[in-house]
């Protein structure tokens, strides 16, 4: 399997581990399968490959400890849960990677971290320098402070934003599943998986089910979205079954099972990463065909004259989503016009934007340097 032969190589390595694979279905650790993890990760840094880890866990601990059978539905309720748990949960870690001379860190993060740029830079130049100390960092979600619409969601979405943040070579999501099936294997025999992605298109996601185990909240759906983004960063994805933790030696030796997503895009640079997938997004453009055909193809900017419907409330300097007139998303970027000021000049060519508004912020709605293409062309992702 030539194609895999650049796993061997990675060095810096997101690891995202689940709750199903952290804890017994009572909601209590597994804290042999723990204890296994934590062995093949700082095996991995002995080997002088760079670690970080995402983990789940903090609610689902929690529950197990304060004696709860069901996940807890208000966010408050969850809150404290996490609460908790997170403690828990950093306790452990820190016994087992001690027990082998190993310093860990915890970073908590929310959305806000991730959407404001300077949060954002913050973040990514404190993981990178405990890396450079040598340190492990592991990381979850703020769920202790995190409002509903500020959070991050699943840890599958986490892990792929960090994948990003620091420029990671690999992400490998550890679940309790064994990678990407062609169908549901729990309700068709048939199904068989797949062991290799090339591209993660329409087709895939159509294949993606629900939630999945009652500890967790991710299912297949958010994993495709993870390994959409982390490729389209320049980061490959494993997806694979956590259950036996020693087999995240057979990544590195080429012949990794579950699903291989491998990335063929060179490395984004970080701002065009943050415009991606990092502000929140708040508002939509459709575009006629010839505008998609000079942002897709040529790599232009945006001009008022292409936009032919707009939805969403934005202002100046917010993150839009670019669709099509089918609206398959091509693109996201910051736009040099609010929502109002938008709907008086679209459609128009640029030389009239000042005679309509009064003012000219740009010629372009949204810069080529503001702006990064989502969709796939050609079997590849244009980063521009």
């Amino acid at each position: 399997m030539n194609h895999l032969e650049h796993l061997k190589d990675a060095k810096r390595i997101v690891i995202k581990v689940g709750t199903s694979t952290l804890a017994h279905a009572t909601g209590k650790l597994n804290l042999n399968r723990m204890e296994q993890l934590v062995r093949q990760l700082v095996d991995l840094q002995n080997q002088g490959r760079e670690v970080i880890l995402v983990t789940s866990g903090a609610i689902g601990i929690g529950m197990g400890r304060l004696g709860l059978v069901e996940r807890p539905v208000s966010i408050v309720e969850r809150q404290a849960v996490s609460a908790v748990g997170q403690g828990l949960l950093m306790q452990i870690y820190e016994k087992l990677f001690s027990e082998y001379g190993q310093i860990v860190a915890q970073i908590l993060l929310t959305r806000s971290d991730i959407s404001d740029r300077k949060r954002y830079l913050n973040a990514r130049n404190t993981i990178l320098t405990l890396l450079k100390y040598r340190v492990t960092p592991i990381i979850n979600e703020n769920d202790t402070v995190a409002t509903e619409e500020l959070k991050i969601g699943e840890n599958d979405t986490l892990s792929s934003l960090v994948a990003g943040l620091i420029e990671a070579d690999l992400l490998i999501l550890l679940s309790d599943i064994d990678g990407l099936y062609t169908a549901d294997p729990k309700h068709n025999a048939n199904a068989t998986l797949i062991p290799l992605v090339t591209e993660v298109d329409a087709d895939l996601f159509k294949m993606a089910g629900g939630a999945g185990s009652g500890l967790g909240t991710g299912g297949m759906l958010t994993k495709l979205e993870a390994a959409k983004m982390a490729t389209a960063a320049g980061a490959s994805m494993v997806l694979m079954n956590g259950s036996d933790p020693a087999k995240i030696q057979k990544v590195f030796s080429g012949t990794p099972e579950g699903t291989v997503f491998l990335s063929n895009q060179p490395v984004v640079n970080s701002r065009k990463r943050w415009i991606a997938y990092g502000p929140i997004i708040n508002g939509e453009l459709i575009i006629d065909s010839g505008a998609e055909r000079a942002l897709v193809k040529k790599g232009t900017s945006l001009l008022p004259s292409g936009i032919v419907d707009l939805k969403g409330e934005f202002e100046e300097g917010d993150l839009i989503r670019i669709l099509n007139q089918d609206l398959v998303e091509l693109g996201r970027g910051l736009t040099n016009y609010g929502k109002e000021q938008l709907q008086k000049i679209k459609g128009r060519k640029s030389v009239e934007i000042e005679n309509i508004l009064g003012f000219k912020a740009a010629d372009e709605v949204i810069h080529r340097d503001n702006l990064v293409i989502t969709v796939m062309s050609g079997g590849k992702q244009n980063g521009t």
